[in-house]
């Protein structure tokens, strides 16, 4: 379990090699940016949504929860922010092109589905010990990460918070992402002939 509390608790730098890669290798070019930006803004729509239902306690170094959220995108599947991740980080891919593009989207997408994995397996196990029968049903009706077509009924009634508020608690998530973005387009636009 080392590994999975590392990957935990260090899981907003582990990817910072695949960032500067992304960055090394690209080029910017259309269609792929349109494409790209649509991945993109999809990935953050689908992480908003989540931490409007869950708030600030995503943002933390310790394995656990207040509560067990099981409404809104938690409804469809229980892992929406690191499904939000994947498509944030093949979107970023998408927009960056380059020769290597295509490797980069199989080296993400291998990435993430690893170390997510071992992530998953300790917060579940973190879960499953915190809320007992309540965490298993949920288990059995609620897809892993690949979300459910229609939202799975249950009695969590909890409202999303403000707009204003999950902004402020995804400020450091929309930084780091549109530092990324102003990288790539200096890059391309000064360095790239």
């Amino acid at each position: 379990m080392f590994i999975n509390n590392f990957l935990f608790k260090y899981r907003s730098y582990t990817p910072i090699p695949l960032v500067f890669t992304i960055i090394y290798f690209s080029n910017i070019s259309y269609p792929e940016c349109f494409w790209g930006a649509l991945l993109i803004g999809f990935g953050e729509y689908i992480r908003i949504s989540a931490v409007r239902f869950a708030g600030g306690e995503t943002r933390t170094l310790k394995v656990g929860a207040p509560s067990l959220c099981t409404s809104g995108p938690y409804a469809r599947t229980r892992n929406p922010l690191y499904v939000g991740n994947i498509i944030i980080y093949l979107g970023v891919i998408t927009l960056a092109s380059g020769p290597q593009m295509w490797l980069l989207l199989a080296v993400c997408f291998i990435f993430f589905t690893i170390q997510y994995s071992l992530i998953i397996a300790l917060e579940e196990s973190t879960l499953h010990d915190l809320f007992g029968s309540a965490y298993q049903s949920y288990q059995e009706n609620v897809p892993l990460l690949f979300p459910r077509l229609t939202a799975w009924k249950n009695n969590d009634d909890r409202k999303p918070k403000s707009l204003m508020k999950t902004l402020r608690t995804e400020r450091r998530t929309l930084q780091n992402l549109s530092l990324i973005l102003l990288i790539l387009v200096i890059k391309n636009i000064y360095f790239i002939s």
